[in-house]
């Protein structure tokens, strides 16, 4: 008995960690405790385990290092987590979600389902800026769901657009979840991001195709907004007529700036376009020319300064002028610019915003920390080859092998979050995806678009609870139409959830289909043929593939060959200019006399 447990210490630690995490211990604690709780077990079994576990006391030594060295308190990686969670929470009290969700409520207004797809359009854009899922489900659920209700939307479905589209936030870049995976996984953020951006997009995409069809389907259930809601106006088409002439003044600055910029001129055009686009709607609105509609005065002036935001942070990382944590960093001193030109930034949403980075910051610090202890004993008994055999041998190959670690993540995250996802299971997974052949910043990607429905499993999704927690429970006076409001139930918010799941399973499946979708990432693929290297010329010597010059002869009576003309004689001291002293001649030895050491 003592040897089966002993040669089967890998199943029984992770079984073991199952229940901890299930019995409702905080993960970190879980983490640390199981790894030591092994540990302890493993020393006292290791010479009944035919050489399966390789632990002793001195190994506790290394716990040290792993804590201060590059994989937690000295990893570079995480330190983006910071600046990103204080860019999001600041955004989030800057006003910036309430002001997009009025002007692109308004904006798609007039069609069926309007609402539904501001909301969406306003998470990803959210996603894009704050990458805090949190952030985007409350400012939502307590600033669109009751003027969803209040103008007779299905509760389970608002309910479900909201959380659907703040969990966007998970899969569009700076998601937080896609730092720590590539830390994880070992691979760049840069590159991570610019793997999920497309995925990211495309999910965005059904999400709004759902919402078609159901309009189509049910239209009772989304009606447009009535003509009073409308209090913009028209003025569609001054928009499109706004972002003409935006587009024209890109072309005309890019035509200008491309003998003198390049690649780069596309960019720096479009970057004039939107500046002067945003100057004019601003004049406008200013000093009452009314040369633009209300409601395209509202949409360029309330839109531009978030895409700035973006481009500013994602932009930079994905031009590689800036590293994702410095690309954080801009990104939070946007967020504070962007505040203060609001009149929202104030001592109070500073110490907000400080205190919940430093609470989120801990939290995955500590999980770190614990997943070092825990992963140092399970390494100490061939865990990772146990997890590595057992992932490799499941019928199917590459395919059997994703189908498998598809079901365990999605099945886990009714149970466990991201966090605890990223750092428990993925360090697992890695190893043998590499061994098969599989492009880590795809797998990781494909994990993050498994991972986001985490937050929308009934009954433990947290985007859920989010929603829960802002929501209405009783019933309410509405303070626009003075009608009573019937409160929306948690079964409401449930079944809301569940198309959304399933959108996010057919996601998962595509980017299985379509690689691509990821793969971009690597840019256009080099053919060797095409490569043409050069070597420079080199004066005093000979082309390659040519004879040397004097056609290897030797030197007459086997002296030393001349120096070439320009040459330095290595056997004398350097020469800088000066005339070099004459070295005496040295005196002939007497050979009559013994030799003197002296």
């Amino acid at each position: 008995m003592i040897e089966f447990i002993a040669q089967n210490m890998a199943p029984i630690m992770f079984a073991s960690l199952i229940i901890f995490l299930l019995i409702g211990y905080p993960v970190a604690f879980s983490l640390a405790a199981n790894g030591l709780l092994f540990f302890f077990i493993g020393v006292l079994l290791s010479p009944y385990s035919g050489g399966s576990i390789n632990l002793a006391w001195p190994l506790l030594h290394a716990l040290p290092d792993n804590f201060y060295g590059t994989r937690v308190m000295s990893n570079d990686t995480l330190l983006a987590i910071p600046f990103f969670t204080f860019m999001g929470i600041v955004l989030e009290r800057s006003g910036m979600a309430e002001d997009l969700l009025d002007t692109i409520g308004q904006l798609f207004g007039p069609i069926r389902g309007g609402l539904a797809y501001a909301v969406i359009f306003v998470g990803a854009l959210l996603a894009a800026t704050t990458g805090v899922v949190a952030a985007s489900v409350i400012a939502m659920g307590l600033i669109s769901l009751p003027i969803m209700l209040r103008y007779g939307y299905d509760r389970r479905l608002a309910s479900g657009v909201i959380a659907a589209s703040g969990t966007l936030a998970q899969i569009i870049p700076p998601s937080l979840v896609l730092i720590v995976l590539a830390d994880q996984l070992g691979r760049s953020v840069g590159d991570m991001y610019a793997g999920a951006l497309i995925p990211g997009l495309v999910l965005t995409g059904i999400y709004m195709l759902y919402i078609l069809i159901m309009s189509i389907i049910r239209p009772n259930s989304m009606p447009a907004l009535p003509i009073e809601a409308r209090t913009l106006g028209r003025g569609v088409i001054s928009l499109i007529v706004a972002l003409l002439v935006a587009v024209g003044v890109s072309y005309a600055a890019y035509r200008y700036l491309v003998p003198a910029h390049g690649d780069n001129a596309d960019i720096l055009g479009a970057t004039v376009g939107v500046i002067a686009i945003y100057i004019v709607a601003v004049a406008d609105q200013r000093l009452g020319i009314n040369m633009m509609s209300k409601l395209a005065q509202q949409v360029v002036i309330v839109l531009i300064p978030p895409l700035a935001l973006i481009f500013l942070v994602l932009g930079t990382i994905f031009l590689g002028i800036a590293t994702p944590t410095e690309g954080g960093a801009m990104g939070s001193v946007g967020a504070l610019i962007m505040a203060a030109a609001k009149g929202r930034l104030s001592f109070d949403v500073i110490k907000q915003a400080l205190a919940s980075t430093t609470r989120l910051s801990s939290f995955v610090l500590f999980i770190l920390i614990g997943a070092r202890v825990f992963s140092l004993t399970f390494y100490g008994v061939n865990g990772h080859i146990w997890v590595e055999h057992l992932l490799i041998s499941l019928p199917g190959g590459e395919t059997g092998f994703l189908i498998g670690v598809n079901l365990l993540v999605f099945v886990l995250a009714f149970f466990l979050d991201f966090f605890e996802l990223a750092f428990i299971i993925v360090p697992l997974l890695a190893p043998a995806a590499d061994k098969l052949g599989i492009d880590l910043i795809w797998f990781g990607v494909l994990l993050g678009v498994n991972m986001q429905t985490s937050f929308m499993h009934p009954p433990f999704g947290f985007a859920l609870f989010y929603l829960r927690s802002v929501a209405a429970r009783v019933p309410y006076l509405d303070r626009i139409t003075g009608k009573q409001i019937a409160p929306v139930t948690t079964g409401q918010i449930y079944w809301g959830a569940v198309p959304f799941v399933c959108i996010q399973v057919i996601m998962i499946g595509l980017t299985i289909a379509f690689p691509q979708m990821v793969m971009r990432y690597k840019g256009a693929a080099v053919e060797p043929a095409t490569i043409d290297l050069k070597l420079p010329e080199m004066p005093g010597l000979s082309p390659l593939g040519t004879p040397p010059t004097d056609n290897g002869a030797a030197p007459a009576n086997g002296g030393a060959a001349p120096a070439a003309p320009g040459t330095s004689d290595l056997s004398q001291p350097p020469n800088f200019g000066d005339t070099p002293p004459t070295k005496p001649a040295a005196p002939a030895p007497d050979l009559s006399k013994p030799p003197s050491f002296n």
